[in-house]
C-alpha cells in the first residue's frame, strides 16, 4: 500500500513538472516586449490577438503567479517575469490621478474601462504582496499600501465592502460581478478575494490595521454569507445581505473552505480557529457530498438545477480544498478524491496540444468546449496555484 509521504511526493513531482512544463512557458510566451505586460487573448484556435484589452485582473493575477514560481522553485526567470508584470501594472494601470486601478487598459496600456471595482483592487495587492516577498522591492508594498487605502475609505460602507465604481469613486452599477440574471449590491466572490488580497498582505507585514480587517471580514462570512441550515454560502446579496438567488456555488465553497483555513493560520488566533474550523470542513464536506461524482466537480446549482460544465477554475480548486481538508481532518477520503480531481484534470482539462494549457471547460464526460484559452478571466491564478499549494503542503506534510 502506497503511504501518505509517497502519495503526497508523487504529486509534488508533478506539480513542479506541470509548472515548468507547461504553464511558466506557455505564460512567457505571451509576454510583450513592446508595450509591456502580456497580451491579453488567445482564442480556442490558438491564436493570439496581439491587440487585445489587457484585462488588469489578468495582469494581477499573472504578476501573482511569477512572483509565486520565483519563490517555489527558486528561478530567476521568473523573478524577472513578475517584475515585468509589476512595471506594467504601476506604468499603465493605475490611476495615478484618483487612485486605484482600472478595470482594464488597451494593449499598448491606455486606459480603456476605468471602473474601480473592490475586486480588481483586491487582486492587485494579492499580487503585490507577493511580489514583495519574492523581490523586497517596497515600492510594491507601498503600491499595495496605497491600494488597501483605496478599498478602506471609498469603497466600503458600515455594513461592510461595496464593489463598483466609476473612475472618481462614485458608485456605478455592479454587472461585473453580478450573473445569473441578478443584479448584486454585494457578492460573496468580491468578499472571498478581498480576505484573500488582506492574508496575503498581513502575512508579509504583520500590520495591525490588517488584521482588525480580516477580522471583521470574517465575522461577514460567519453571520452574513455562511447558511447555515443549507450548509453552504449565500452567492449575491443586496445591501442588506439579502440572498438574491437559490445559487450553490460548488466551486466558490470548496475554494472559500481552504481560502478561509488560510487566513486562519496566517492569522494563529486558537480562539478564532475553533470557532471557525467546524464551519470550514462542514463546507468542504458538503461539497463532496452534494456534488462530487467521484472524478470532478460540476460548477454549481441554480434553484434545484446542476450546471454540469467541468470550469477549469473549479477543478483545480477542487485538488485544493480536497487537499486542505484531508489535512485538516485526516479523511483519507479527500486524499483520495483529490487524486481523483487530479486524474480528471491530467486526461481532460489539460490541453495536450502544444502551445496551450487548460481548456475553459469541459463537459461530465470530458469533451473540450470551445472557448478561449486566454481572455480577461483566463489566466494561470487557479491552476498555478492548484500546483503551488501541491507543493507547498507537500512540504509541510
Amino acid at each position: 500500500m502506497i503511504g501518505k509521504e509517497e502519495r503526497m511526493n508523487s504529486m509534488i513531482e508533478e506539480a513542479k513538472q506541470h509548472l515548468r512544463t507547461k504553464l511558466i512557458p506557455f505564460w512567457t510566451s505571451l509576454r510583450d516586449d513592446r508595450y509591456g505586460g502580456w497580451y491579453g487573448y488567445v482564442d480556442y484556435d490558438l491564436h493570439t490577438d496581439r491587440e487585445a484589452v489587457k484585462g488588469c485582473i489578468l495582469m494581477s493575477r499573472i504578476t501573482w503567479f511569477y512572483a509565486n514560481a520565483a519563490m517555489l522553485l527558486g528561478d530567476p526567470d521568473c523573478l524577472k517575469e513578475a517584475e515585468h508584470g509589476f512595471r506594467f501594472i504601476k506604468e499603465h494601470c493605475l490611476d495615478r490621478e484618483n487612485g486605484g486601478i482600472y478595470w482594464s487598459v488597451t494593449f499598448d496600456g491606455r486606459p480603456e474601462d476605468t471602473t474601480k471595482h473592490t475586486y480588481n483592487q483586491a487582486f492587485c495587492i494579492y499580487a503585490l504582496s507577493s511580489y514583495y516577498d519574492a523581490s523586497k522591492d517596497p515600492e510594491a508594498l507601498e503600491t499595495a499600501d496605497s491600494l488597501f487605502r483605496v478599498i478602506e475609505t471609498k469603497m466600503r460602507d458600515e455594513g461592510g465592502y461595496l464593489e463598483a465604481f466609476d473612475r472618481t469613486f462614485r458608485p456605478a452599477s455592479n454587472e461585473k460581478l453580478s450573473e445569473n440574471g441578478v443584479m448584486a449590491v454585494r457578492t460573496m466572490n468580491t468578499l472571498l478575494h478581498v480576505l484573500e488580497a488582506y492574508t496575503e498582505l498581513f502575512r508579509v507585514t504583520g500590520r495591525e490595521d490588517v488584521r482588525e480587517r480580516l477580522h471583521e471580514i470574517l465575522r461577514i462570512f460567519e453571520t452574513k454569507v455562511w447558511n447555515p441550515d443549507l450548509r453552504r454560502q449565500e452567492v449575491f446579496f443586496d445591501h442588506e445581505y439579502r440572498s438574491l438567488i437559490d445559487l450553490y456555488s460548488y466551486g466558490h465553497d470548496i475554494e472559500t473552505a481552504w481560502l478561509l483555513d488560510r487566513t486562519l493560520e496566517i492569522l494563529d488566533e486558537p480562539e478564532l480557529t475553533e470557532r471557525l474550523r467546524p464551519i470550514t470542513v462542514l463546507m468542504a464536506q458538503e461539497v463532496r457530498k452534494q456534488a462530487f461524482d467521484g472524478r470532478s466537480l460540476p460548477a454549481e446549482c441554480e434553484k434545484g438545477v446542476v450546471k454540469e460544465d467541468r470550469v477549469w477554475w473549479v477543478q483545480a480548486e477542487t485538488v485544493n480544498g480536497f487537499l486542505n481538508a484531508f489535512q485538516k481532518t485526516g479523511d483519507r477520503n479527500f486524499l483520495d478524491d483529490a487524486k481523483s480531481e487530479l486524474a480528471f484534470i491530467r486526461r481532460y482539462v489539460v490541453d495536450p496540444r502544444e502551445g496551450s494549457e487548460w481548456f475553459w471547460y469541459v463537459s461530465k464526460d470530458g469533451v473540450p468546449a470551445e472557448e478561449p484559452i486566454v481572455e480577461p478571466w483566463k489566466c494561470p491564478y487557479h491552476n498555478g496555484r492548484m500546483c503551488f499549494e501541491i507543493i507547498r503542503r507537500g512540504i509541510d506534510a
